[in-house]
């Protein structure tokens, strides 16, 4: 593999204990490049400006996709990737939506190992960060004229960061969208694509300027049904059952909303994957039986929820606090991605 070092690190530029998100980026990066029908090997070059063509057809046309996953520093003295796999089939899904090559495991991860291990002083050491891994493809065919590109590049960046939102742990509020819709059964919102959060970007600054974290989305047929917030899944724990809206192509199959299933199923909790309404919401909260609402993703982990407004309508939940479900999850997932607690479900990738 071809590594070209940078001359001078920046990294001791950055203030480690007081990270945001997304907001710094590693010294090195990873780029392959497809033509002629493969995928070419990877290389690592420091990271910094590239140059493209202003016709490059994935300006006019939007065709490129992303993933984020992240590496943690264990107490073991290792480095552990969570759940790889299952983030790279998941690029590879949105890939045979945009008509965009697929990647091999191997050959990506392959990368991936020599592009953390190089820059592995970049993983905070400070409990609650990490290092995000933001692995992106676009098509890179100059021309104007909506037609599939020949030629794409793939390319690894890395982030130092905190908390992704500015609550931390502690629970967010959220409201309904009004007028707005993020997606429809045949549309892209269950590809991890650029165009999926363009259409979210005007409703979330709305919605924080009315003082909400972020915007809960309903379905786009008949406005009713939930579906996600633009950077998580969500899960709501009514009487003794945990309850999240269903993968039907138009929300995103979360590596943390998979993750969290499956630990409840293990602890023995009903989970149920179906339709849940706005209203279904508010009437269980009227009735005592919404014990906790939070969200999961790769970003925050997982994040509560402690206020929901919908139509001049407001329901408060578990009193604005963390519940003792939410706090669970997040304490098993993170102690799994920090090495601090045992793997039996093999979600970590050791390096």
């Amino acid at each position: 593999m071809e590594i070209t070092r940078t001359d001078r690190s920046r990294r001791d530029q950055i203030d480690f204990d007081n990270l945001g998100f997304g907001e710094v980026f590693s010294d090195h990066m990873l780029i392959m490049d497809y033509k002629d029908g493969e995928w070419g090997p990877p290389r690592i070059i420091p990271y910094g400006a590239i140059e493209v063509f202003p016709a490059m057809c994935s300006f006019h046309y939007g065709q490129m996709v992303f993933e984020g996953l992240k590496a943690f520093h264990t107490p073991m003295g290792a480095i552990n990737i969570f759940r790889p796999q299952k983030y790279l089939d998941r690029m590879n899904r949105s890939c045979q939506r945009l008509c965009i090559p697929e990647v091999g495991f191997d050959l990506i991860m392959d990368g991936l190992k020599e592009l953390v291990r190089l820059d592995q002083g970049w993983i905070p050491g400070k409990r609650g960060y990490s290092l995000y891994i933001r692995p992106f493809i676009f098509a890179t065919d100059n021309f104007l004229g909506v037609k599939v590109s020949e030629t794409y590049r793939l390319m690894i960046i890395t982030s130092p960061v905190g908390a992704y939102y500015k609550e931390g742990i502690n629970p967010v509020k959220l409201i309904t969208p009004g007028e707005y819709i993020r997606a429809a059964k045949g549309g892209l919102g269950a590809a991890k694509t650029p165009a999926n959060y363009a259409a979210t970007l005007l409703p979330a600054e709305e919605a924080k300027k009315k003082g909400f974290t972020q915007v809960l989305w309903l379905d786009g047929i008949k406005r009713k049904y939930v579906e996600e917030v633009g950077t998580m899944n969500l899960f709501f724990y009514i009487g003794d059952k945990l309850i999240t809206p269903p993968l039907e192509g138009t929300i995103l199959p979360g590596v943390t909303r998979d993750s969290v299933i499956h630990l409840a199923k293990i602890w023995n909790i009903k989970v149920l994957e179906r339709k849940i309404s706005i209203d279904e919401i508010f009437k269980a909260s009227k009735e005592r039986k919404l014990k906790e609402a939070f969200g999961s993703g790769t970003a925050a982990v997982i994040s509560p929820v402690g206020e929901i407004h919908h139509n001049k309508k407001r329901v408060i939940i578990n009193k604005e606090k963390i519940g003792p479900l939410s706090q669970r999850l997040y304490d098993e997932i993170t102690g799994i991605q920090y090495g601090e607690k045992p793997d039996p479900y093999g979600w970590c990738y050791l390096i």
